[in-house]
């Protein structure tokens, strides 16, 4: 099965940094660099946190300097965006099993594949640093293997990388088959061939009438959906605009729900599931008065503080609570309901999903998606507007959950959402008059994140 027909060139992947020039670089900052980026990888892949956590609470990553920053996390998520061809490529290299049995070397050599041929680092440096990283981290006597590995595939990978369905390697099983059910194998490898591209940078801007000066400030072009979009990414806090609360960061995909409540000047709208704010942000800078609701007291200070930033703290009310049991005092006539998910849609930005989430994950989601689906349904005033949405590729956490919710609920009916309140993409809308987005729409644009969304409104 081929999923990659149209393979990219190996040796220069999307988002491709240079290598520090040594003479400039202090040595020991650089294998200091390699060591941070080698106990976040195994935080990742051998104690299964996400990448954004392990980011986060990395006071080592925090206190290098800015360029050795920037390398460790491409160098990190170009690893576990190609995690699938490194892992073969290993496999292929090695003739000692039991070497690979220490998750500290295997993750050794996963960095030093990756400065091979996904990173613009010379050959002698990725060995080298590889070999004095095992070194480093009190494995000498695995010296010799680090070192025949990789000198091994910087004679031969190449080679082996050509013969590579990257697709298909670079994508769990268990994922493949899912989206091989219900998007065919065209659609699959489609899915599978956009989550290996890195993601833009996305801007919803706080005032519509500003989006122009905006655009030419940050050199981003705008979507039609109103979406300004940078294709060179960047430091955002260091980008003006952003300490005056100007903007903010935001998918273009996860942009469209809230403009689907049509206008809600001055109407109470709920957010449930609010964490982490950028919708909120949105519903407030379109007039609403909006309650935010999540269970998360961290997530919601963070969104608390987003909305001080950008000056819209007034107009938001933030509920600590489980949105399935949260009740509003009045039924309210409009809801948004970006319900939890297992998040795959996000792949091209969060290479590290596909490998912490599992089936059993996704049921569980799946139950917590339908409950809280009920709970808003009960909640919505009659002729009120329900907006549900989720950032996954799997059909059974969109359009299987609506299917499921019509048919129980008849008191319910879809409004067709239409091209012109999507800026035309008429590509994006399935039969059904729903919102069913995948990676590779838009593609010669930067592409989106996956992401289904469906409007309802309550008729009795």
């Amino acid at each position: 099965m081929n999923l990659s027909e149209n393979n990219e060139n190996p040796n220069s992947a999307q988002g491709d940094l240079l290598e520090e020039n040594q003479e400039t670089v202090d040595e020991g900052d650089i294998l200091l660099a390699r060591k941070v980026t080698l106990d976040m990888l195994g935080n990742v892949l051998d104690r299964r946190n996400s990448l954004d956590v392990t980011l986060d609470n990395s006071d080592a990553f925090a206190a290098l300097p800015q360029r050795q920053r920037a390398f460790t996390r491409m160098l990190l998520t170009t690893t576990l965006r190609r995690l699938g061809q490194i892992d073969d490529l290993i496999t292929f290299a090695q003739n000692r099993p039991d070497d690979l049995k220490t998750p500290a070397i295997r993750n050794i050599l996963r960095l030093g594949v990756t400065q091979l041929f996904f990173m613009v680092v010379p050959d002698h440096a990725s060995v080298d640093t590889s070999v004095r990283l095992a070194e480093e981290i009190g494995m000498e006597r695995q010296k010799g293997f680090v070192n025949a590995i990789l000198r091994k595939l910087s004679r031969e990978g190449a080679q082996r990388i050509e013969g590579q369905d990257a697709g298909r390697l670079n994508t769990p099983q268990w994922l493949l088959k899912i989206w091989v059910d219900d998007y065919g194998l065209n659609g699959a490898a489609q899915i599978a061939e956009a989550n290996m591209c890195e993601a833009p940078l996305d801007f919803t801007v706080k005032s519509i009438d500003d989006r122009p000066y905006w655009g030419n400030t940050l050199q981003a072009s705008e979507l039609s959906t109103g979406t300004l979009r940078r294709m060179s990414g960047g430091n955002i806090r260091e980008m003006e605009g952003f300490d005056d609360g100007k903007w903010w960061i935001q998918d273009a995909a996860a942009a469209i729900p809230a403009t689907l409540l049509g206008d809600i000047t001055g109407q109470h709208v709920i957010d449930m599931c609010a964490a982490p704010g950028g919708k909120t942000l949105q519903l407030a800078a379109m007039g609403a008065n909006v309650t935010a609701i999540d269970r998360s007291a961290k997530r919601l200070k963070r969104l608390e503080e987003n909305l001080e930033r950008m000056g819209l703290k007034d107009q938001v009310q933030i509920e600590i609570s489980d949105a399935a049991a949260w009740k509003s005092v009045d039924a309210p006539q409009r809801i948004l309901l970006d319900a939890p998910c297992s998040a795959t849609g996000t792949i091209r930005r969060h290479p590290d999903t596909g490998y912490l989430k599992s089936p059993k994950d996704i049921t569980g989601l799946m139950s917590i998606q339908e409950r809280l689906l009920a709970h808003a349904g009960e909640m919505l005033d009659i002729g009120g507007i329900l907006i549900y949405c989720t950032c996954s590729l799997q059909k059974d956490e969109g359009e299987y959950q609506i299917k499921k919710f019509l048919k129980k609920n008849l008191n319910f009916e879809r409004i067709a959402i239409q091209p012109e309140e999507i800026g035309k993409y008429d590509e994006l809308i399935n039969e059904q008059g729903d919102l069913r987005i995948l990676p590779y729409h838009l593609s010669a644009q930067g592409g989106m994140d996956g992401f289904f969304i469906s409007r309802l409104t309550r008729t009795r």
